[in-house]
């Protein structure tokens, strides 16, 4: 049983060092045939590739949890929907038009003041 989970680890590696290889290198040949022309820069090698894979990752993707834009969209969701079951459909009403209105879907009603208008002080 240990020597399956020895292969099965060692397939991974294996996989996993050919990816970050053709990604690097991908990334690598499209720098070196657009960027250099397009901008005046010289052209990369693969270890500098990777280091642009790495840092667009930090930067962009995250390397927990699927990057900035999946961190706590399941809890913010869920915490409005608590919120919102809680109201009384009047005040569901009220936020929604509230919402609509700031958000310029539709013009406001006749006679509705809003709380983020400013006055000009001239």
């Amino acid at each position: 049983m240990k020597r399956f989970w020895l292969l099965r680890g060692l397939k991974f590696l294996v996989f996993v060092s050919l990816a970050v290889f053709l990604f690097s290198y991908l990334v690598m040949s499209l720098w070196n045939w657009l960027i250099p022309d397009l901008f005046g820069v010289s052209p990369i090698s693969w270890v500098q590739a990777l280091g642009i894979l790495v840092l667009s990752k930090i930067l962009f993707g995250g390397f927990f949890r699927g990057g900035w834009r999946h961190r706590k969209h399941g809890y913010w969701k869920a915490k409005m929907m608590q919120k919102w079951e809680k109201m009384t459909p009047e005040q569901q009403e009220k936020f929604r038009s509230r919402f609509a209105h700031r958000c310029g879907w539709y013009p406001p009603e006749e006679g509705s003041v809003s709380t983020d208008t400013k006055i000009d002080p001239a």
